[in-house]
């Protein structure tokens, strides 16, 4: 019997549950491009009242609610200010400047997080030879910080910081939701101070596709039309709308316990020779462990995980990156790090 592959590669490879199948099989759906899906529609409104805005698009990925959000909030040649290590110009095959045409500036920050004064130091004054800046984007939790979060103080000082200069505010909440577990805050908390965000539903939520964009009406009624020009629009849609349904009802509490694992994955990967884990950065479901150069690289330590059935990312040369989610549990995390003690050693 083929043992089973034991996958902390990231939460995106999560399956759909048992209830979401069944309410994608029995999903009433219409075409959603001319507004006739009543799922999609359910999903859109739940999905605006949880975080707390007036209405909500389905989009297909994260990377595709991002790239709306900033063809929406502005022209091409303005300038986008966002964290150095920002999964939106790391991650996203450079969509703002080759679609939207707008010019990332980077600012580097502290665990992901920029604090207002690192933004009015990045904010240039009026000149003729600058381009005009409109949109500050931050990610919460922060992907490449080790799933670091923004509290709502830090997310309203730096809006307020953003709104000063006239700028429109964008988060990239992709995991939104874990920020707001980790914390022990709703999730409107972190989405009130603004002006969009985006949340993915495919991730911890375990839905198998899909991502939701929120704001005002009058801004998701730009963002469709931006959605519908790069191929975004969908037809009988409320079949994968169905299972996002199950996502925001019954899959949004239950992300403690990825974080609980995450931690006792970290707590026992610092005690293993040759592996470093900063714990004070371990606050949702990311674990990121540095490989000591005298054992080899990250490259090296995922491949030999592989000879033990178990999937992990190097997210560096140095660095290895496990994820909690749904689909691994205490058993699971025992076989890693038993795994890691016999192969760092």
């Amino acid at each position: 019997m083929e043992m089973k592959k034991l996958d902390f590669r990231s939460d995106t490879v999560t399956m759909p549950t048992p209830e979401m199948r069944e309410a994608m099989y029995r999903a009433e759906v219409g075409d959603d491009v001319v507004g006739e899906d009543p799922t999609i529609q359910n999903l859109e409104h739940l999905a605006a009242e949880k975080v707390g805005k007036e209405a909500a698009l389905f989009v297909t990925s994260g990377t595709q609610g991002n790239l709306v959000a900033v063809l929406t909030h502005t022209k091409r040649g303005d300038e986008v200010l966002m964290e150095s290590e920002a999964h939106i110009y790391y991650y996203e095959v450079g969509g703002m400047a080759a679609l939207a045409g707008v010019i990332p500036r980077l600012i580097p920050g502290n665990a992901g997080v920029i604090t207002p004064d690192a933004l009015r130091k990045a904010l240039r004054g009026e000149n003729i030879h600058f381009p005009n800046p409109t949109l500050l984007c931050i990610e919460n939790s922060h992907n490449r910080a080790g799933g670091t979060i923004w509290t709502p103080e830090q997310i309203n000082d730096v809006a307020v910081a953003a709104r000063e200069r006239g700028l429109h505010v964008h988060m990239d909440g992709a995991r939104l939701f874990n920020a707001a577990i980790a914390q022990n805050c709703h999730v409107s908390e972190l989405a009130a101070p603004v002006d969009s965000v985006m949340f993915c539903l495919s991730k911890g939520l375990g839905a198998p596709v899909g991502s939701i964009l929120a704001g005002s009406t009058e801004f998701i009624k730009r963002a469709r039309k931006w959605r519908k020009m790069i191929g975004g629009g969908m037809r009988q849609a409320g079949i994968l709308a169905a299972a996002g349904i199950v996502s925001l009802k019954s899959m949004t509490e239950r992300l403690s316990d990825d974080h609980t694992l995450a931690l006792e994955i970290g707590r026992a990967l610092s005690s293993i020779q040759h592996l470093t884990v900063a714990l004070d950065r371990l606050k949702t479901n990311i674990v990121l462990a540095e490989v000591d150069p005298a054992w080899g690289t990250a490259e090296k330590l995922v491949k030999a995980l592989a000879t033990e059935e178990i999937l992990a990312s190097d997210f560096g040369p140095q660095t290895v990156r496990f994820v909690t989610h749904k689909d691994v549990g205490k058993v699971d995390a025992d076989k890693l790090v038993d795994a890691l003690k016999r192969l760092m050693n």
